[in-house]
C-alpha cells in the first residue's frame, strides 16, 4: 500500500453523533411539534434550536438543546448516564425549557432531561457542585411524541406570555408604565417538571394569588394537560376571580363548569364540593338561576352535614343569588343561617351588614361589619368592607372614625380602582354636613386633586369646603389674596356649569373684606357663567362703587323675574334714588311694601323719596305713618329731631303764646 493511501480515520464519536441526529430529527419529524431550526456553528453548550410549530405554522418560539450520542451501557436501574460540563448547564439555563437529549446507540432509543431539574437537583444534592468541573446528567424519560408535545405546548405558552407582557407595556402611554408593571401580576416560571409545576400551583392557591395563577393559566395547562385534575385548580382560581368581577377570561369559566360537571360521576370527589363549585362560576357569569339550582344540589348532598364550615359559605353564596334574584327575604333567611353553622363567617357578616345599609339599619349594619375579618386581603375584600364602614360611620354621625377608615382606604387607590370614586362620593355627601367633618375633608380634597388632577369634582369641593368653613367662623390660615391663587389654579379646570357659585363664594369673601372692586370682578364672573339670582349680588357691588347706572337692569330683572321678592323692590328703589329718578324709586319702595308692609326702611325711604322729589306734603304723611307704626325705630327719632315741626302736636300750639 502506497503511503499515499495512509488517510484520515473516521472518528467513532463522528458516527455516534450522526446516529443521534438522525434519530432526533425523524422523531421531530414524526411529532410534528417541532423543526429543526438551527444547528449552532460554534456549539458553546447548544447544539442545535428547535421550534415550536402550531397548526403548521412557524411559531418563532424556540428550544435550546444539546444532544448527546453514548454506547455506555445503561446503568442497573435502567437509567442512562452522561457527563457534561458544568459551564454547559450554566449556558442551557440562559433560556428557559432548555433541554438535554441522548441517544443510547445499543438500545436505539432517545431520552430527555431538562436543564432545569438538573440544576434542581443539583441544587438539592446537598454537595458544593458549584465546584465541580463536570456533572452527571442522569436520562430516565423517553423522548416520545407525546413527551415533545407536551415540551412544545410549555414553550409556547411561555414565549406567547413574556410577549404580551412586552407588548402590553410598550402599548401603554409612557407615563402609566410604571403603574401597569406594578399592577400586572408576576410572570411565574411553570417548572417543566409536572411534580413541580404542581407544587407550584398548590402553594399559590393556598396564598389566595388566583391573578397569579391566571397570567400562568396557559402554561399549567401545557405543563399537566388541559383535562387533567391538576387544572381544577386553575379553573377555581379563574373562578374566584369572576366572583370578585376582576376575571379577563370568562371563557376559562364557561370551561370550568364543563370540567367540574364531568367529575359529578367519578366516585373520587365530593358531590356537594363540586355542585358549590360549579354554582360559582355561574355566580361569577352573573347566571344566578343555574347557580341557585347548584347550591340547592350542593345542600341536598348527605355528605355536606360533615363540613359545616362549607354548609355554611354554600347557605351565604346561595343567598347571594336570591339577593341578585330580588328575593331579599330568603337570601337573608340564609345568611342568617350560614351563621348559625359558622358564626366567624366574615362573608355572610359582610353581606348581611350590606343588606342592613341599604335599609338604612345603620346601627345593625356597623354590628355586622365589625365581625368581618378576612384572613388575607384578597382582591382587596378588606378594603371593601372599609368602604362600607366609612358609610355607615358617616350616616350615624361618627365623622372622625369614618374619616380614618377612608384614609386607610386612598392609601391603596393606586392598587384598586374604586376607591377614589367611592370616597369622593362620600365625602361630597358629608364632608360639608359639620364644621369637624369640612376640617377633615380639605386635607382628603388635597390628596384627591394632586391623585386625579383631571378630575373637576374634587378641586370644586375644594373650595367649596373652604368657603364652608370660613362661612361657619373658623380660620382657614389664609389671607382673601393667598387663598385666590389657590382659588384661580382650581377654579381652571371646573366646568361653566358647576363654576358659578365658587366664583360667588369668593366674591362674598372679598366683600367680607369690603374689597368691593375685587367682589364685583368675581360676582360678574358668576353671572356671566349662571346669569339669574347670581345678577343680585354684582348689582350690590356695582352700587357700592357707585356705578348705579349699571346696576339698574340687573336689580330690575331680580325684581320682576328672578327673585320678587321686597328686598329686591327696596335694592332697586335704592339704585334708581342714587340716580334722583324720583317716580321711579318711588313705585319700587311701594312694590316693596305692597310685598312686605312691614319693611320699615322701605316705609321711611319712601317718604325720603317724596321729599327729594318736593312733595314735602306727601313725604310728612309717609312719615308720619312711619312712625306711628315703628315708634321705636331709629329714624321715628332721628325725623321728630330733624323735622320737629312736621310732627308737633297742633293743639299744643293754641295754648299760651306759643313758641318762637
Amino acid at each position: 500500500m502506497s503511503h499515499f493511501d495512509e488517510l484520515p480515520r473516521r472518528d467513532r464519536n463522528h458516527e455516534i453523533e450522526d446516529k443521534a441526529i438522525a434519530a432526533f430529527q425523524m422523531r421531530l419529524n414524526e411529532s410534528g411539534a417541532f423543526i429543526l431550526q438551527a444547528t449552532d456553528r460554534k456549539d458553546y453548550g447548544t447544539d442545535c434550536q428547535i421550534e415550536v410549530m402550531a397548526d403548521g405554522r412557524a411559531t418563532n418560539a424556540r428550544v435550546h438543546v444539546q444532544l448527546k450520542g453514548t454506547e455506555s451501557a445503561l446503568n442497573a436501574n435502567g437509567s442512562l448516564s452522561v457527563e457534561v460540563r458544568r459551564t454547559n448547564l450554566n449556558y442551557l439555563l440562559m433560556q428557559p425549557y432548555s433541554v438535554y437529549v441522548s441517544y443510547h446507540v445499543p438500545t436505539g432509543s432517545l431520552r430527555i432531561r431538562t436543564a432545569e431539574s438538573v440544576a434542581h437537583q443539583y441544587e438539592h444534592g446537598g454537595t458544593n457542585w458549584t465546584d465541580q468541573e463536570s456533572l452527571t446528567v442522569s436520562f430516565v424519560e423517553e423522548l416520545t411524541v407525546k413527551r415533545l408535545g407536551r415540551l412544545a405546548d410549555l414553550a409556547r405558552a411561555g414565549a406567547k406570555s413574556s410577549r404580551d407582557r412586552r407588548v402590553g407595556e410598550v402599548g401603554v402611554a409612557a407615563t402609566d408604565v410604571s403603574n401597569h408593571v406594578l399592577k400586572s401580576p408576576p410572570d411565574v416560571h411553570v417548572p417543566e417538571d409536572p411534580a413541580l409545576a404542581r407544587k407550584l400551583l398548590v402553594q399559590l392557591y393556598e396564598k389566595n394569588a388566583d391573578e397569579v395563577i391566571s397570567a400562568g393559566f396557559a402554561k399549567f395547562a401545557a405543563a399537566f394537560g388541559a383535562g387533567s385534575d391538576e387544572m381544577g385548580i386553575c379553573y377555581m382560581s379563574e373562578i374566584n376571580l369572576g366572583m370578585d368581577g376582576i376575571s379577563h377570561h370568562p371563557e376559562r369559566i364557561e370551561e370550568a363548569i364543563r370540567f367540574f360537571r364531568t367529575r359529578l360521576t367519578d366516585d373520587r370527589h365530593q358531590v356537594g364540593d363540586l355542585h358549590y363549585t360549579i354554582g360559582n362560576a355561574f355566580h361569577a357569569l352573573h347566571n344566578e338561576q343555574e347557580a341557585k339550582r347548584a347550591f340547592e344540589a350542593a345542600l341536598a348532598d348527605p355528605a355536606l352535614a360533615a363540613s359545616p364550615e362549607l354548609a355554611a359559605q354554600v347557605h351565604k353564596n346561595l343567598g347571594s343569588s336570591y339577593a341578585l334574584l330580588g328575593d331579599h327575604e330568603q337570601a337573608v333567611d340564609h345568611y342568617r343561617e350560614a351563621l348559625q353553622l359558622n358564626p366567624d363567617l366574615a362573608e355572610a357578616h359582610n353581606v348581611l351588614g350590606i343588606h342592613y345599609v341599604r335599609l338604612g339599619k345603620y346601627e345593625d349594619a356597623l354590628h355586622h361589619l365589625d365581625q368581618v375579618v378576612f384572613s388575607d386581603q384578597k382582591q382587596g375584600r378588606t378594603s371593601a368592607v372599609n368602604g362600607w364602614r366609612a358609610n355607615v360611620l358617616f350616616n350615624l354621625g361618627d365623622g372622625r372614625a369614618a374619616f380614618r377608615e377612608i384614609n386607610g382606604l386612598v392609601a391603596q387607590a393606586d392598587r384598586l380602582r374604586w376607591i377614589w370614586p367611592w370616597c369622593r362620593r362620600l365625602v361630597a355627601g358629608f364632608g360639608r354636613a359639620n364644621v369637624d367633618n369640612a376640617r377633615q375633608a380639605v386635607p382628603f380634597w388635597q390628596r384627591y386633586a394632586r391623585a386625579n388632577p383631571e378630575e373637576p369634582a374634587g378641586r370644586w369641593e375644594l373650595l367649596m369646603t373652604t368657603f364652608y368653613l370660613r362661612g361657619q367662623g373658623e380660620d382657614v390660615a389664609k389671607s382673601y389674596s393667598e387663598f385666590r391663587a389657590e382659588f384661580d389654579h382650581h377654579i381652571a379646570y371646573v366646568d361653566a356649569d358647576n363654576a358659578a357659585l365658587p366664583w360667588d363664594r369668593l366674591g362674598h369673601w372679598a366683600q367680607d373684606d369690603e374689597d368691593w372692586a375685587e367682589a364685583e370682578r368675581c360676582f360678574r364672573k358668576a353671572y356671566e357663567l349662571a346669569g339669574g339670582e347670581y345678577g343680585y349680588c354684582l348689582a350690590i357691588a356695582l352700587m357700592e362703587l357707585g356705578r348705579f347706572d349699571e346696576s339698574v337692569p340687573l336689580l330690575l330683572d331680580q325684581a320682576q323675574t328672578v327673585q320678587p321678592d321686597a328686598m329686591s323692590w327696596f335694592q332697586l328703589a335704592a339704585a334708581y334714588a342714587s340716580l334722583c329718578s324720583w317716580l321711579e324709586a318711588i313705585d319700587a319702595y311701594e312694590r316693596a311694601l305692597a310685598l312686605d308692609p312691614d319693611y320699615a326702611l322701605a316705609m321711611f325711604d319712601l317718604g325720603g323719596a317724596h321729599w327729594n322729589s318736593g312733595d314735602a306734603a306727601t313725604a310728612a304723611e309717609v312719615w308720619a305713618s312711619a312712625i306711628a307704626r315703628f315708634p321705636d325705630h331709629e329714624l321715628s327719632a332721628k325725623l321728630r329731631r330733624d323735622f320737629p315741626l312736621l310732627f308737633s302736636d297742633p293743639a299744643a300750639g293754641q295754648t299760651g303764646d306759643g313758641a318762637r
